[in-house]
């Protein structure tokens, strides 16, 4: 059976999916709207189901492959929730000290999409770190439903913290150059934006439709940037105009690109959401601004 795209559903779907995944409404109502643009032979569950993640199926690069060598590991975050917990992945035949991505995650935490993009990094010659947010509230769960459910209970304040240490625990890792960069996806395009304003030395960060920070942060970034849009995220592009307009007044480096035709996740390849050409295209961007702006 094809795989499903996109343009198999419904706009109005789309726009139901997106609000449900961010926590905007419950899965009840959900179902409820979703029922009305559902075919024959096609429940609401049937839709609901069919636009959630597969990620045995969407795997790039195992765990296991002989190329990289991956870790989990504990580091101390006094300013967050005391202690980190992430996936630590590098090369397995690196020489000399290699440049470093933290990988931040979605709003489900660290889940197996997330560690297969950290992988791929690993296999692009960078140390990447994935830390996981949810760890002080026991982890990822391993369902997507039920790590949505513990997202909004983290206090944001510390967890934000954790990931200032975390990009701080990359920058003194042995095997790093001393040089970082980070990148996420939605929620963790935002928190790469937040850090772009947290912290002077970062190298570089990449968000992927992710929201803005606040206008008059905007100043403090000193990171080159590279931003991904979807072309339909209205929720997301609405920040885009003046975001643009502070990062043009505070002569911050940026490229900006959004994506035609794409929709909010077109980078992950578990869902119908998923666009091929756009992701590919923004992945060579990403990995060639990485490359330019990390390496020693």
């Amino acid at each position: 059976m094809p795989r499903q795209t996109a343009a198999d559903f419904q706009p109005e779907v789309l726009k139901l999916f997106d609000q449900f995944v961010h926590g905007l409404i419950p899965r009840r109502e959900f179902l409820k709207s979703a029922a009305r643009y559902a075919a024959a032979g096609i429940t609401a569950e049937g839709l609901l189901n069919a636009l959630s993640p597969r990620f045995a199926e969407a795997q790039e690069l195992a765990p296991g492959d002989a190329r990289i060598q991956g870790r989990y590991l504990e580091i101390p975050s006094p300013q967050g929730y005391g202690t980190l917990r992430g996936y630590l992945v590098g090369p397995a035949s690196a020489r000399g000290k290699l440049p470093t991505v933290l990988v931040v995650h979605e709003n489900r935490g660290l889940n197996p999409h997330i560690e297969d993009i950290a992988r791929r990094l690993a296999l692009e010659g960078f140390v990447a770190f994935a830390p996981d947010a949810l760890f002080p509230l026991g982890g990822y769960p391993g369902d997507e439903d039920k790590a949505r459910e513990l997202f909004p209970k983290l206090d944001q304040g510390k967890t934000r913290e954790d990931f200032v240490t975390a990009a701080a625990f990359l920058k003194g890792l042995p095997e790093g150059n001393g040089k970082v960069g980070v990148t996420g996806f939605c929620y963790g395009g935002s928190i790469s934006n937040l850090l772009a304003t947290r912290i002077p030395d970062l190298a570089a960060a990449v968000p992927f439709y992710g929201s803005q920070p606040p206008v008059e942060d905007v100043a403090r970034i000193k990171a080159p940037l590279l931003i991904h849009y979807a072309e339909n995220d209205e929720r997301i592009n609405a920040g885009w105009p003046r975001y643009e307009e502070a990062l043009k007044a505070a002569g911050v480096k940026y490229e900006a690109h959004i994506y035609p035709g794409t929709q909010h996740g077109f980078n992950n390849t578990t869902t119908p959401r998923y666009d091929a050409q756009a992701a590919q295209l923004a992945w060579q961007r990403t990995v060639a601004f990485f490359k330019t702006h990390l390496k020693a």
